[in-house]
């Protein structure tokens, strides 16, 4: 099956430091497919639902229009989400705040969906570095994020980056089950157009690379780590017929993330 987020997230280029998981690949068309976040950012937060569809058929998620979404938190915190069109609802005043737990409750259907997910606190984002490396005459970047992870293990990275203002986003998940307690020393791998994805840039001299690191839920890092196992593990990766585990009950697809973000961006000297 193809769902809108393994279109979304189709590259992935960094290996997971986690146990294998084992993937559901039954065909599931027509089941709900939830997407739902909640930042430490002010603003406005949305979740999209929609139905997913057969991995043969066009690219077309149907909405699902009638839905009760209610979010809330573990201080009190509660709100009913608006319907705002194209299967999204959003808040209105809800603020979102690292070391709280969320709930979401969807009525759709005639089912019931929750999920949970727990913000963790923010972890400095100080810096981006470049670097490049040559191959058959070619020349690659990568960009190291500069941060120091935590003395506690078990914090988990979602980085997501895009090159100049092109609307094509790449994602790599970092664990700190290696190197935890001290200075990053993973980089992302920049696009290089190598002709398997039609979508795809390569990065030159001059390109402003724009990068967001969220502290996620280990839940959610899971998702993404599926993700990462069903694109083919990198660059070349396609989208595969099957879908990753979710964090959300009663069968849904997808995911609910509370996540800290913090950006970054740098221009390719």
């Amino acid at each position: 099956m193809k769902n809108i987020f393994l279109i979304i997230l189709s590259l992935f280029l960094v290996t997971s430091c986690e146990k294998e998981i084992d993937l559901d690949l039954e065909d599931q068309s027509g089941s709900i497919v939830i997407e739902g976040n909640v930042t430490d950012q002010t603003g406005l937060y949305y979740v999209k639902i929609t139905k997913s569809v057969a991995f043969t058929q066009a690219n077309q998620y149907p909405a699902i229009e009638n839905a009760q979404v209610v979010l809330s938190d573990n201080t009190g915190q509660t709100e009913t989400l608006l319907y705002v069109g194209n299967g999204r609802y959003r808040t209105s005043s809800f603020v979102g705040q690292s070391g709280r737990t969320y709930t979401l409750k969807i009525q759709a259907e005639g089912k019931e969906y929750t999920s949970t997910s727990t913000m963790p606190e923010a972890v400095s984002f100080d810096d981006l570095e470049q670097d490049s490396f040559t191959v058959g005459g070619e020349t690659s970047y990568t960009i190291l994020p500069v941060f120091t992870d935590p003395v506690a293990l078990g914090n988990r990275y979602l980085f997501s980056y895009t090159v100049n203002n092109m609307p094509k986003q790449y994602f790599s998940e970092f664990s700190d089950n290696v190197n935890n307690g001290m200075p990053n020393q993973r980089p992302l791998l920049l696009p290089n157009d190598d002709g398997e994805d039609p979508d795809d840039v390569k990065v030159v001299v001059g390109d402003t690379i724009h990068v967001e690191m969220q502290c996620i839920d280990n839940n959610v890092y899971t998702f993404y780590s599926a993700l990462l196992q069903l694109s083919g593990g990198g660059a070349g990766g396609g989208v595969t017929p099957s879908n990753p585990p979710s964090n959300i009950s009663n069968g849904a697809l997808g995911y609910f993330s509370a996540h800290t973000v913090r950006k970054k961006s740098i221009v390719i000297q």
